[in-house]
C-alpha cells in the first residue's frame, strides 16, 4: 500500500460495523439483528482460523496460550486500550476496561448498534482458532453498560506458559497481524455477504445505506482503499 493512501484505524472498523448493524436492524428488526449476529460469528471464525494457520505454520500447537499469542491486531496508539489478565488459574481470565470500539461508537452515535459486535466476537474467534474451545463472558460488556468486559478462556496457563506467552508475543511482533484497512475490508465483505444471504434485497440495501454513510463520515478514499484487500469484490458497488 502506498504511503500516500489512507490507512484505516480502529475507528473506521468500528464505525463501519456500527453502521451495518444500524441499517440492518432499523429496517429489518429481529431478522436484521439475527443476520448481524450470524455475520459476526462468521467474521470471528474466519479471524480465528487465520490465527490457527499462523500458529501451525510456526510449529505451535493450538492451545489457549497460542490463541493469545497469535492475535491479529494491536491498538492504534499506546493507551487506546486498557486490557490485561485477571488470573491464569484455575482458568485464564482477562479484562478490557477501556475499548477503542466503544469510544468510536459513542463518538458517532452508534452505541445502540455497535454493541452487537461484542456479543460473540471473542468466542467466535476462539472457536475459529479451535472448535472445541469456548470463551465465556463473565460480566456485562462495556458496550452494554458494564464497568469492564471480563472473559474466561476455559483453560489455565501455567507460570511457564505465561512467561512463554510474553516471549512469543515479543518474538512475533506484528508479523502475524493485519492492519485495520484489512480488518475493515474483511468485516464489510463478510457482514455484507451474510446480510444479503439472510435478508436478500433488504440486506443489500442495508449495506448500501451503511457504506454511503461511512463515506459521508470519512470520505470516499476510505472506501476505495478497501478494494485492495478484496480485489475480486469491489466495495464501490454499494455506492
Amino acid at each position: 500500500m502506498s504511503s500516500t493512501q489512507p490507512a484505516c484505524k480502529i475507528e473506521h472498523h468500528a464505525t463501519l460495523f456500527g453502521l451495518l448493524a444500524k441499517y440492518a436492524i432499523k429496517e429489518n428488526g429481529e431478522k436484521g439483528k439475527d443476520a448481524i449476529l450470524k455475520g459476526m460469528t462468521r467474521y470471528g471464525n474466519e479471524r480465528g482460523a487465520r490465527m490457527a494457520q499462523n500458529a501451525l505454520k510456526h510449529g505451535d500447537d493450538l492451545t489457549t496460550m497460542t490463541s493469545q499469542a497469535y492475535g491479529e491486531w494491536h491498538p492504534d496508539y499506546e493507551g487506546q486500550m486498557d486490557a490485561g489478565q485477571l488470573c491464569i488459574t484455575p482458568t485464564l481470565r482477562t479484562y478490557v476496561s477501556r475499548c477503542a470500539w466503544c469510544d468510536a461508537w459513542k463518538k458517532h452515535g452508534l452505541s445502540e448498534y455497535g454493541k452487537y459486535y461484542c456479543l460473540n466476537v471473542d468466542n467466535a474467534v476462539y472457536q475459529g482458532f479451535r472448535s472445541d474451545f469456548i470463551c465465556t463472558q463473565l460480566s456485562t460488556p462495556l458496550s452494554w453498560g458494564g464497568e469492564r468486559c471480563e472473559f474466561d478462556w476455559g483453560h489455565p496457563l501455567t507460570e511457564a506458559e505465561n512467561q512463554l506467552l510474553a516471549k512469543k508475543k515479543t518474538e512475533l511482533g506484528t508479523s502475524c497481524m493485519k492492519d485495520f484497512t484489512y480488518h475493515t475490508a474483511h468485516i464489510l465483505y463478510t457482514i455484507s455477504k451474510m446480510l444479503e444471504k439472510e435478508l436478500g434485497d433488504a440486506g443489500r440495501n442495508a449495506v448500501k445505506c451503511a457504506v454511503k454513510e461511512y463515506v459521508r463520515i470519512f470520505g470516499a478514499e476510505y472506501l476505495e482503499v478497501l478494494d485492495q484487500v478484496y480485489e475480486e469484490h469491489s466495495m464501490q458497488e454499494y455506492l
